[in-house]
């Protein structure tokens, strides 16, 4: 009584497809591997890129100097509101 038989298992199945009909599912699954293989095309062009990149162009670093302030987002929106 721990397990599932493979009797639960049909049964299961028989309600599944009776339920959602063999078109719906089979048109499910081609969703979803059109969805994996888009995934993969994705992944392998975001990284074709950044090797590129890397032997091409050395990296660039910004440098903060000690006495200047960054501006930040509340005073930008305030000389916006000013200026408007």
């Amino acid at each position: 009584m721990g397990g599932a038989s493979i009797w639960h298992w049909i049964v299961v199945g028989l309600i599944v497809v009776l339920l959602f009909g063999r078109g719906k599912i089979s048109a499910m699954m081609g969703d979803v591997a059109q969805g994996i293989k888009a995934f993969k095309k994705g992944m392998a062009e975001d990284e074709q890129p950044a090797q590129g990149q890397a032997s091409s162009e050395p990296a660039r670093s910004i440098e903060h100097q000690p006495g200047e302030a960054a501006p930040s987002a509340h005073n930008t929106n305030a000389n916006a509101n000013k200026a408007g």
